[in-house]
């Protein structure tokens, strides 16, 4: 059965005011989403924007777009609130039912994606969140009766705490408000930056992939999830590759533009299209991708949907072409010894990203 894979635009608005906004890839729009049970978001923080406290019902992955974040998490029974200060670059997980709030404090606006999988959630394909504080938040729920009597207060006290909050999703809050400051107490990483090529994976002239694992930030393993950023200079292109564990990619162009060819089992592209910032994709199951520039350069983020994922390469040293034998890989082609031994001996290194041509 053909998959059909598209790419798309955030087309819905969740909300939108002078706080900031957030939204979203819908199923309507990118079927795929609930088919291979990933979502993705997009939230704007306005300086002084407030996302109020909330859990979603899914693990997801968000990363910084652009400015700086402060935001606090609460897992469920901890009486700890750790507080973390994120940047641009930055890749935070979040564990489906941790409280979290999500405040601008910067100059500047703030943004941040979040990638996922919903093979637990209310609706596969999205992200649900459920609020604890505003109109939308389980006070108002409850309503003043219920929470009066849970927490022993009076009438008045009671319809204060649940009407007082006006503001659904996100708020503005006041010019001069102290929010926390980072925990400097926190033992265990709760982020990573992963727009940096020190350490990872470079190619002189060509870019830089860096990953994201249960190896480097423990945090995941508890998710399933894991994280690719893949930066291409101008020109350069990404070979090809596919997961070999059957995780599903959710990929997010974060800057610049290219062009994707995703193939499937058909011998022929699912998908072969150009790219641009604020697209999204999908790389279904063990589908195969390739990625290539244009001039100003291409960076992708993705999430996949394991904590621990195997790639398979399809070029260099380490893929197929190199392992087989001489007679089988004739017979594969149907080609001579002569072009056979050819094509060997251009996949004796290891190749991940092709620099432009000279």
């Amino acid at each position: 059965m053909e998959t059909k894979i598209t790419v798309e635009k955030a087309d819905l608005t969740a909300f939108e005011g002078d706080s900031g906004g957030y939204y979203v890839w819908s199923n309507a729009k990118t079927p795929l989403l609930s088919e291979s049970k990933v979502a993705a978001g997009k939230l704007l923080l306005h300086p002084l924007g407030f996302a109020l406290p909330h859990y979603a019902d899914c693990n997801k992955v968000g990363f910084v777009l652009e400015g700086t974040i402060t935001v606090g998490l609460v897992a469920p029974n901890s009486p700890e609130e750790k507080v973390l200060l994120i940047k641009k670059g930055d890749a935070i997980p979040l564990s489906a039912g941790v409280v979290s709030w999500w405040f601008n404090r910067g100059d500047t606006d703030a943004v941040i994606v979040f990638l996922g999988e919903t093979s637990k959630a209310l609706v596969p394909g999205q992200f649900t969140y459920f609020f604890v504080a505003g109109v939308l938040g389980f006070l108002a729920g409850f309503q003043s009766d219920f929470v009066g009597k849970t927490f022993g207060l009076d009438q008045n006290e009671s319809e204060n705490l649940v009407n007082s909050q006006q503001g659904a999703l996100l708020v503005k809050l006041d010019q001069g408000i102290k929010f926390p400051e980072p925990s400097n107490h926190t033992k265990d990483k709760l982020y990573a930056t992963v727009d940096d090529p020190s350490g990872k994976d470079v190619v002189k002239g060509g870019g830089f992939i860096s990953f994201l694992t249960e190896k480097n930030l423990a945090l995941l393993s508890d998710i399933g999830l894991s994280t690719k950023f893949v930066k291409l200079e101008g020109n350069a292109l990404l070979a090809p590759s596919y997961v070999a564990d059957g995780s599903v990619q959710i990929c997010y162009v974060n800057k610049g533009s290219g062009r994707i060819k995703v193939v499937g089992s058909e011998g022929k592209p699912a998908l072969d299209s150009k790219v641009e910032e604020g697209d999204l994709y999908i790389v279904p199951q063990f589908f195969a991708i390739a990625e290539i520039a244009d001039d100003c350069g291409m960076e992708v983020f993705s999430v996949i949907t394991c904590s621990k994922p195997v790639f398979g390469q399809l070029a260099g040293n380490t893929s197929v072409w190199k392992a087989l034998s001489p007679v089988v890989l004739q017979a594969a082609l149907n080609v001579t010894p002569e072009s056979e031994q050819h094509f060997k001996s251009k996949n004796s290194k290891t190749i991940t990203i092709v620099p432009p041509s000279s």
